[in-house]
Formats: C-alpha cells, structure tokens, sequence
C-alpha cells in the first residue's frame, strides 16, 4: 500500500533540482547504509542530519520528536551551585510535612492529594533554591502557577520558612474557623501567598501565556519595565488534554516570549490511571510543543541511567525507551528485578547482553527510583537552559514517579491521586528514606507529627537566605501602597446627561465613545487597556485603531490594506488595544492579567473587555471564576445583549441568561442599563470604586459586568430630581409616572400599576404605558431597574442583617415603599432574572421574559414570539389588574384580540 504521507513525485517536480547526480548520489548513500547496517543506522543518520541542518540554521521543517532521552546531556549539566546536601534536607523535610498535613487532615474528611508534590518537589526546590525571583527585590518578582494539587508542598515549604504554623496545617481545607488554608491556590482566600488561581485544571497555562505577553505589554507602553520578571507554570501532563492548555502556544512562540517556561510534570498519571497508556505522553507533547515554535527540553532520566547510555552501544536501549508504552513503564515502577530483565531486555539480544552486566539493585534503582525531575542537578541544568534561551519560550518534560518517596503503596498506582493518607508504618518507613530526625515516641497516639528542624536551624537559616539572595518569599503576593488613581474629568461623564435628542443612539455606541473620551485623559487614559476578539468593528470601535493602535510587538511590517481611510487597519508596538483574533478565552486571560496587574506588578490598569454578550459568560464563565478569585477588578461588557435585538442570528447568538450567569459570581456586579447615562454613572462609580476612593465596607476587588444593546434609539436626558444616581448604582428607580410623562388618564383614581424593566426592554414598557393610558385609562408608572443582581444581594444582606438582630430595610422595599398598584417586571432575559427579587417586592408580582431558544427574526418578530412587546405588557398588566378586580376580566379578552396576541 501507498504511504498517503509519503512526498510523491509531482510533489518533487515543484522543487527544481540544479543537480539531479547529486541528488541520486544521496539517495544511493541512505540506501546503501539502510542494506549494509539496517534502518535503525539509516534512520539515525538522517535524524542526525536534520539536528545539523536546524542548528546551522538551515530552512527544513523541524523534526517534531528526538530520542526518548535527556536534551541535555549529563557531560553537558552544568554544576549545582550551592549546597546540595542541604537542599536534599530541606527538601526531606518539606515532603514529610506535605504528607503529614493532608494525612492528619484526613480525619475530618476534608481530602488532599499527596502524590502530585511527591512526584514534584524537586521541581519546586530547585525553582525556590535558585531561580524564583521575589517581590522584594527590583522589579516585580517572577511570576509562579503552581499546579493546584502540589499546594501542600508550598504549605509546607511556608511552614519551615516560618511564613505558617502548625495551627494552619492543622486546618488545611478547614478555612471557615478562620486562619485556615485552602484547598489549592486561592487568592482570595489567602491573599497575602498565592498570586494565581490554577486548579481549574486548563486554566492555569492558558493565563501564564497571556500574563507573560502582557508583561511585554506594559514594557512596550511604558508603563512598567518588567523584562526581569520571568513567568513560571508548572502542570501536569494530564492537564495537557484540557484544550485551554495548548489552545495559546502558536501565540506564546509567535511573540517570542521567553520570559515564559512551561515545567509539565510527566509522572505518566492523570486522575484514573495512565495519561498515554499505550502510547508516549512525553514525545506527544515535544511534537505538539516544537511543532508550534517552543524550545523543548526533555529531562527524562536520572544519573543511575548513566552507566547504561553508556553500556548501549548498537542504540537498542534508546529505540526499546521510545517503544515501550508509558502504561508499562508504571508497571516496571512496581515489578522486580527479574521481571524487568524479561520484558524490557529481553525483546531485544543486544539488551539481553547489556542486562548480564547490571545487578538487580541497578535494574531497580533505575527503574524504580531514578527520574530526571527527582535530580536537582538535572533539573537545574534544565532550568538554566530555559532562562538563557532567547527568542521562544521553553517547556521542560520532566519525568518523575507519582508518589515518590512515599513507599510502595502509592508508586505509580493508578489509585494514588485518591489516596489520602500514609500509615503510621509508612509514615516510618518514609522517615528511614528521607533520614529524618523523628523518633518512633514522636507518633503520640498514632498521629503523625509535623517535623521542623528549629527555627535557627542550619536548614532554615539556608532556606531564608536563599529567598533573600533572589528578592524575598515566594510565593508572595503583595499589594504595594499606590495613591487612588484620580477620577477622569467630569464632562466625559456629564455630556451623556442630556440625552441624544432625536439622533439614534445604541448604548454599544454610547459605552464606547464614552471610552473614547475617557483614554483622553491625560491622568488615566494610558491605563485603559481595551480588549476585543476581533469584532471590533461590530461594536463600532474601528475609530480606536488609528488613535490608539492595536499591540503588535513587531509593530506594522506592511502596508494596511485600507491605509488611505481615515479608520486604518493600524498595528504598534507601543498599541494600547489588545485585538486577540478569535479567542474569547484567550481574551478572558489578557483581562485577567491587566485587571490584576495592582497586585502583579503595583501598576493599576483599567481592562474592558467588550464581547458578545452570549459568548462571554456561557463560553468562559470558568475563567470568569479565576478572575474574581484572583481579586481582579475592570469592566467586562456584553454587547449585542439580549434575547431580540440581535436580529437574524438566532439560536446560537440569542443571549438571554448572561445576567443569570453572572449573578452566580460573587465578584461580579451585574448590570443591565438601559439609557445611555445610566452607563455613563455606573463607569463613573465603577471606577471610583475599584480604583479611587472605595467607601467604607465596599469590597474594590471587584468588577463590572454590563450589558449593552446594539439597537439605535434616542436617548433621553437623565431625570432630573434627588437619588437618580444612587438608584442607577443600587439597581432601581423610577424613570417616569403616567403624569410626567405627559399622559391623560381620564379617572382621577384610575387602575395604577409599576412597570420595572431593565436594557432595551424600557422602550417596551414605555410603549406600553402610553397604550395603557391612551387605549385603556390605566395610569402605569416606569422604572429602570439597572441591577436586578444588586437589588437581589442588596436584601440578601439585609436578612443576614435582621438575623443578627439588626433592622435594615431592602433597598428594593425602600425604593418601591407606598408605589400603588402591583409591579410587572419585564426584560430581554429569561423571567428569572426579575425574578430574583420578587420576594422582597410588598406588592403584587408578576413578570415577563424572554425564556427558551432564541430565533432567526425581526425584532418586533422575536418580541411578539417570546410575548415581550409593548402590547403583550399591556396585556400582561390588565391580566394582573384583573386579578385584583381594578379592571374588567373581559379587558384582557378584548386587549388579546385587539394586538393579535
């Protein structure tokens, strides 16, 4: 059969040949080494070449895999500086204490994962001994992901640097008691240690590539020089199948970004069993990474594997390594000597050979204990090569054991990653591995101790000046003491209070020419960083390109296509708009890094992510999660919003449950405005709040989500009269009354009902009271409820407070106090959200929403479908005054048959 992969000749005819004798001279030459010393020769050679060619810089494809063995060779390691013999203690101990800790805690049934830091800590400790740079020192420190089930180990490198003590050991994963320790890496819950959230598994790589490219951004802008800063994530091989792990390194190599290293931890072990089981998860992941433009280096085996490099001299020990399957290698980690001998030797005579030469306690040694990520020495070498490649970022494939050290019981067992505890006897047997100092007395009633070997101690006092030679603890998350950043000029602001007379105005529209006005400031512009993947020109943004710029770190090598319109295509290094293609995801992690910069690097930056609506919080809602936990503050922005507006889409564009979404984040203030200076004010408060002058008992480590419409209506001037604003900001208040609107109702005690509407869905209800009024003598009061969620949270809080014993009114009940009449509550989003508040609403409620699919239609269309027109209020408001007998039950009848409902 034909290779379909194979070059065929027409493919080679493409390719001129200058000289066909030559040519054939080669190929005659692999042929005659393929026959005389056999495929395995002729295949080396070629490799061989190929590594010459790339070195020379030679333009072939690159091979996408090497040999099943380390990249950098043991006779080119360099020296470990410092102490190893120390470091090998202070690593002993801070394994003991990571299992101690997740075993004692085991009682309480809280879990914890004891293998993944066992398989890791060398990983860690070379990082902690000589590179990590902290927060202490020039700069911003370099930046650590941690992978979230290695959290034990840095607990307990926290516990010997003094920075914990027992008591918080004791309550890992028992937070509510306060001074506890959460599960994985948790800023918000512990702020003062853990910088990024990575245990939603995925996440993690995906926000090291964009935090490290943002660092090149502020570098580029002039805001902050971070080239000293290098990022540093460290996850697992199973990780490597969440797609968000791989779904940014074309971006990290296009870029150049080797301020970035990627360790993945290649124990060969994911939750249930084998990563790769028949095949190799280490050279899936060198070709998927050198495919994409990374620098690979593989640190696969220790220094006990040195003698047998050395012993292979025919290459049958390097081609068995790479056709043996990962799943039988864990079964070597837990066979004997003679079981080895038989299925890895013995499939080849010249192994056979090699084996006669080792004894059974080499054959062990190396196949059960001796790992490149287990060696400092190796992972230092690996390490170093990393910070000094330039050009590409680096990912090392370290191989370990999951649960090394920790005895027989947990090696390579398919079970580990649920196993959560150690046996007394383990725990001993542990002990005499490590060569502890902990005595058998120690185990007082069967209960592991702790062990610290003095704060004063030769371990600690090298721990501590280790961290300070590299610019203090890590990890370390610091908030350095900045001034507020000034508020913008008041006229960006006030010119949206008068409305936009008869012109047509959507509120995307009105949201981004306020952004406009606001990155000319000249105290604060520099620090708005508008994000968009790539619809800038749906939101009407193109007006940016020229004035702002669209980052590109090797600026604009061509000539834009439109370069004679006054809107050009325009890219800059120094580009302040982060236009990131077709990635909501991808843009999710630049507004993750830019929104916690304040922290990151004492910089405050002012992120707005614009997208549409129904890809944001349905698509990455999870990395929504991140953000609040990562204690990041900015405005997200859901345009195209709502369930009809967006007309023709359809389905699969038709948001009507992104405010339900994002009411489930606590971080995330949700609102839903409807005029144009309704946005104006909640950015104002927005910006006061997050990075001005909070008020007493507000929370600044929040952020905004607002929901903007892409349907052009004039927008009215803001009411005038006490409390406008702190209605629009608190969620509620009245918009109009059937009098100030200029009504005739002809009853001086006509039916009188509350309609409460949010976004677009006020021009409905506007529409509505005047037919109720005009058609049916109903008087029918508007408002603007601008944050159903915060109206919700608002009267959450108050119960919490009468509970207490304290009496505190709802906002909601407050806003709403003597409004005659029962309340109908209508919005573009399904009924639930209304609905949140509907408990704390005295009067009579009801609503209505636009709850299912969205449909292909006009917007009058998808309106009359979902029952959200003007005329189906009305009928739903003569429904409910029917109900209370303050109109006539055949009103509604007659209302169904005069609109065709």
């Amino acid at each position: 059969m034909t290779d379909p992969n194979a070059i065929q000749p027409s493919e080679l005819d493409q390719l001129p040949d200058r000289d066909p004798e030559e040519t054939a001279e080669w190929q005659a030459s692999l042929d005659a080494v393929a026959k005389a010393a056999g495929p395995h020769r002729a295949a080396y050679l070629m490799r061989r070449t190929l590594e010459r060619a790339e070195g020379n810089g030679i333009a072939l494809p690159k091979l996408l895999e090497t040999d099943y063995v380390n990249t950098i060779p043991t006779s080119a390691e360099p020296g470990l500086p410092g102490d190893p013999a120390m470091e090998t203690r202070i690593t002993a101990w801070n394994r003991w204490n990571a299992a101690a800790m997740v075993t004692r805690g085991s009682k309480y049934g809280v879990g914890g994962h004891i293998a993944t830091f066992a398989s890791a800590a060398w990983l860690y400790e070379t990082g902690f001994n000589h590179f990590f740079k902290g927060k202490e020192a020039d700069g911003s420190g370099d930046q650590l992901y941690i992978q979230g089930h290695a959290s034990p180990g840095i607990y307990a490198r926290a516990f010997l640097d003094g920075r914990l003590d027992e008591h918080q050991l004791d309550h890992f994963r028992r937070e509510s008691g306060g001074n506890g320790l959460p599960s994985y890496p948790h800023p918000r819950r512990l702020p003062w240690l853990w910088e990024f959230p990575t245990v939603s598994m995925g996440l993690g790589p995906l926000s090291a590539i964009y935090q490290a490219r943002f660092n090149r951004y502020l570098a580029a802008r002039g805001i902050k020089d971070v080239s000293q800063s290098h990022v540093w994530a460290f996850l697992g091989d199973g990780e490597m199948d969440e797609p968000e792990s791989t779904a940014a390194l074309a971006l990290a190599s296009r870029e150049g970004l080797d301020n970035l290293t990627f360790v993945i931890n290649c124990n060969l072990q994911r939750l249930d069993g084998p990563v790769r089981a028949n095949f190799k998860i280490v050279q899936e992941l060198e070709a998927q990474f050198r495919g994409a433009g990374w620098n690979v280096i593989k640190t696969l085996w220790g220094s006990a594997w040195d003698e047998l490099f050395q012993l292979d001299t025919t290459g049958a020990l390097v081609r068995r390594l790479r056709e043996v399957p990962d799943a039988q290698v864990q079964t070597y980690q837990t066979r004997d000597a003679a079981y080895i001998r038989q299925d890895f030797f013995g499939k080849d005579p010249a192994l056979v050979e090699m084996a006669k030469l080792l004894s059974d306690d080499k054959i062990l040694e190396c196949f059960h204990l001796s790992r490149g990520g287990h060696e400092a020495r190796k992972v230092y070498a690996a390490y170093k090569a990393a910070v000094e490649f330039k050009g590409a970022p680096t990912v090392i494939l370290a191989q370990t054991v999951k649960g090394h050290t920790l005895g027989e019981g947990f090696a390579s067992k398919n079970a580990n990653h649920q196993m959560k505890k150690l046996t007394v006897d383990e725990f001993k047997t542990m002990r005499d591995l490590l060569e502890l100092p902990i005595r058998d007395s120690d185990f007082v009633d069967g209960v592991v101790p702790y062990g610290h070997p003095g704060a004063d101690s030769p371990e600690v006092r090298y721990l501590q000046e280790r961290r300070a030679a590299l610019g203090g603890p890590a990890p370390a998350r610091r908030v350095h003491p900045v001034a507020p950043l000034p508020a913008p000029a008041e006229k960006a602001f006030a010119s949206f209070d008068k409305g936009s007379g008869s012109q047509n105005v959507a509120t995307t529209m009105a949201f981004v020419r306020l952004v406009k006005d606001l990155v000319r400031d000249k105290e604060t512009g520099k620090r708005w960083v508008p994000i968009v993947p790539d619809e800038a020109r749906t939101f009407g943004m193109e007006s940016l390109f020229p004035s702002l710029g669209i980052y590109s770190p090797k600026g604009q090598t061509y000539e834009p296509v439109d370069r004679d319109q006054l809107m050009y295509y325009k890219e800059a290094k120094n580009g302040q708009i982060l236009n990131e293609g077709i990635t909501e995801a991808g843009s999710m992690a630049d507004f993750i890094a830019a929104s916690t910069a304040y922290a990151t690097h004492g910089e405050a930056m002012i992120p707005f992510y614009i997208f549409y609506s129904m890809f944001g919080w349905q698509r990455t809602a999870d990395q929504m999660w991140q953000l609040g936990d990562q204690l990041g503050r900015g405005f997200l922005v859901g345009a195209t919003a709502g369930r009809t507006t967006l007309t023709g889409e359809g389905l699969q564009h038709a948001d009507g449950h992104s405010p339900v979404i994002a009411a489930t984040n606590p971080a995330a203030l949700s609102y839903d405005p409807a005029f144009a200076y309704e946005v104006a004010t909640i950015v104002k408060d927005g910006l006061r709040r997050m990075y001005g002058e909070a008020a007493p008992g507000e929370d600044p480590n929040v952020f905004y989500y607002l929901t903007v419409y892409n349907e052009p209506i004039p927008q009215p001037a803001k009411p005038s009269g006490p409390g406008i604003d702190e209605g629009i900001v608190k969620g509620l208040y009245r918009f109009n009354t059937a009098e100030t609107a200029g009504l005739d109702v002809a009853a001086a005690n006509a039916p009188r009902i509350q309609l409460l509407s949010s976004g677009t869905a006020i021009h409905w209800a506007l529409d509505a009271q005047k037919l109720l009024a005009e058609e049916w003598g109903v008087a029918a009061d508007v408002w603007s409820a601008t944050s159903w969620t915060e109206l919700r949270r608002d009267a959450l809080e108050a119960d919490a407070a009468l509970l207490r014993g304290e009496e505190r009114v709802p906002y909601v009940r407050q806003a709403l106090h003597g409004a005659e009449g029962p309340v109908l509550a209508v919005s573009d989003y399904m009924r639930q959200v209304p609905d949140q508040i509907a408990q704390w609403v005295e009067q009579d409620w009801s609503s209505l929403g636009a709850d299912g699919f969205g449909l292909s239609d006009t917007r009058e269309g998808a309106r009359r479908h979902f029952g959200v027109d003007a005329e189906s209020v009305v009928v739903a408001a003569l429904a409910q005054l029917a109900r209370r007998g303050e109109v006539k039950a055949t009103a509604v009848k007659e209302a169904r048959e005069k609109y065709g409902l």
